[in-house]
């Protein structure tokens, strides 16, 4: 009778031990998961900051002077849309998705969901943090054939590659910055897909022809919503841009989560 009773002890202390340590993991676990919500919070406020208060930051971004003398040319009245990571093929793009880009097949993946231009919270998506630059941009002109090569002109194209290592699968274009100037007000973006509508307009993107796109809004620069909401840029509309060095790019939203991958394909 006592080895009996021995044993439902046993078993009830167990019990109780196995429950204490399920409700301390549980703890645990919700407790960690609010201090991630906690310092996620935090940083989305810290980069929606910059948008509430825009006047304040941009007193230290270089002036006029700096960038009309800049060593890449300024691109003047381009026509400029809107586009996003995760956009539907329909007529405006093309019917061309953005769930990839042209150097990244799991673009959206790797960006962390769609970046959807309606459902907003400041300059991120409502949803999530995103795991890269919410500040990106295409342009028409991609340093890879359709076949996967290189193109070899882009070496002199390129001004940025003078003594610049890259190997086979590296994209020399990708992730390089720009400044977008509407109104008197700049945002800064990286590189992250190729239009709109043409992929090989070199003599625009690296030289003074205007954009040869004939096509939908026949636009020269695809900007995201977080580049939209920063300028106060409608649907369509004219902005000026220019290529910049990561160094001379200023502190801002666009330096929170910076893109740092290279070309994948699967």
């Amino acid at each position: 009778m006592n080895i009996k009773w021995g044993y439902i002890g046993m078993k009830k202390i167990l019990f109780f031990i196995i429950f204490f340590f399920c409700v301390a993991a549980l703890v645990f676990l919700s407790v960690r998961k609010y201090e991630e919500r906690k310092k996620d919070v935090a940083f989305r406020n810290e980069i929606n900051s910059y948008l509430y208060n825009r006047g304040e930051g941009e007193g230290n971004f270089p002036g006029n002077e700096f960038w009309e003398s800049y060593g890449y040319p300024i691109h003047r009245n381009i026509i400029t849309t809107v586009f996003w990571v995760g956009e539907k093929a329909d007529e405006d793009n093309g019917h061309i998705a953005n769930s990839m880009s042209a150097w990244d097949s799991k673009w959206e993946e790797h960006f962390g969901g769609v970046d959807d231009p309606e459902e907003r919270e400041g300059l991120l998506p409502d949803a999530f943090t995103p795991d890269e630059n919410p500040f990106y941009f295409a342009l028409p002109y991609n340093d890879f054939t359709d076949e996967g090569k290189r193109k070899t002109e882009v070496f002199s194209l390129a001004g940025w590659t003078d003594g610049a290592e890259f190997s086979d699968g590296e994209s020399l274009l990708k992730n390089r910055w720009i400044r977008i100037e509407k109104n008197g007000r700049s945002a800064f973006a990286q590189w992250e897909d190729i239009g709109p509508f043409e992929e090989d307009d070199a003599d625009y993107v690296f030289g003074g022809d205007p954009p040869k796109n004939t096509e939908g809004k026949i636009a020269g620069l695809d900007v995201s919503p977080a580049v939209r909401d920063y300028l106060g840029i409608g649907g369509v509309e004219t902005v000026d841009w220019q290529f910049v060095e990561e160094e001379d790019v200023p502190d801002g939203p666009w330096k929170k989560i910076i893109t740092k991958s290279q070309v994948y394909r699967n």
